[in-house]
């Protein structure tokens, strides 16, 4: 068994400094996404996650033009996006939806602009694919500490707000007789929610930043919808997405000749794959609760 997994990771995998790095930051990214992606679907701020991760875009091709860290610039502009979101104050389903597109539509015209000045400008070549479908391989070490603690500041938070959290889904309106702030809760949660769109867009691009963020939680939720058990089933898949994106990406060198495909392709297959299996998974899972459940008396099976 030993020498059948060391066949398949050989030294070479783990010797790579980019590989290392790439397995760090994309763990941390991993691991937030699934504990905050599944209450923002619990929530039903999905939309919201997906136009957080395209506005980031702006951000990360802000850095490039001022010449900062990426995380710093999609984390800035996330965040500044989550913070619009809850500022807008609106409640009902239809209306989050139209402000969220309303953000969505600003944030993007402002990635538009900066790609501009990139190209024209500073004469950026690659920035536009690096900052919309990632380029995991090439990120610096000198972001794994940040990585780190904004993956740390983001599970922080949520383990603070785990039960308000939940009552506030279940019920907002008990949540506010107890004297829980349902504003300051959703603002909470948007906030943490863009640290993990900004670490998501950092590892696999803007673009499929929500896939991370929404597929390992979605396929979670299919397997069990206690709020603990999918947590942990979320993190287990992200881990599995995650690293074994980067190991496809890395031995795909070795597939076509010196061209790898990019780590963000196999990461997005492996989560469609794990959203796939989770029907099956789902469906006996309701077998086995009806099968459960005591029929009324003088009724058989």
């Amino acid at each position: 068994m030993l020498v059948w997994l060391a066949h398949i990771l050989h030294f070479s995998f783990f010797h790579s400094g980019p590989v290392r790095t790439a397995l760090l930051v994309g763990g941390c990214a991993a691991v937030v996404c699934a504990v905050i992606g599944v209450f923002t679907i619990l929530r039903g701020h999905a939309f919201a996650g997906h136009a957080l991760g395209d506005v980031s875009s702006a951000g990360g091709s802000a850095s490039f033009f001022l010449g900062i860290s990426p995380l710093a610039g999609f984390l800035g502009i996330a965040a500044i996006a989550a913070m619009s979101l809850e500022f807008l104050g609106v409640r009902r389903v239809r209306d989050q939806d139209v402000a969220t597109g309303i953000v969505l539509g600003a944030g993007l015209g402002l990635s538009a602009l900066f790609l501009y000045f990139d190209i024209t400008t500073t004469s950026t070549t690659g920035a536009a694919v690096t900052v919309m479908f990632g380029s995991m391989f090439a990120l610096s070490p000198s972001l794994i500490w940040p990585s780190i603690i904004v993956a740390i500041l983001g599970l922080g938070t949520v383990s603070v707000l785990y039960r308000p959290l939940l009552l506030s889904v279940a019920d907002p309106e008990l949540a506010a007789t107890r004297g829980i702030s349902n504003r300051w809760v959703g603002m909470l949660h948007l906030l943490a929610l863009a640290g993990a769109v900004a670490l998501a867009a950092l590892s696999v691009g803007s673009v499929l930043a929500s896939a991370l963020l929404i597929g390992p939680a979605a396929a979670a939720l299919r397997v069990s919808r206690r709020p603990c058990v999918a947590i942990s089933w979320a993190i287990i898949l992200g881990l599995v997405a995650v690293w074994g994106g980067i190991w496809l990406a890395y031995e795909s060198y070795y597939w076509f000749s010196g061209n790898a495909w990019p780590v963000s392709f196999f990461v997005v297959v492996i989560i469609f794959a794990m959203y796939l299996l989770g029907a099956p998974c789902q469906q006996l899972l309701r077998r086995r609760v009806r099968v459960a459940e005591p029929l009324p008396e003088g009724t058989e099976r």
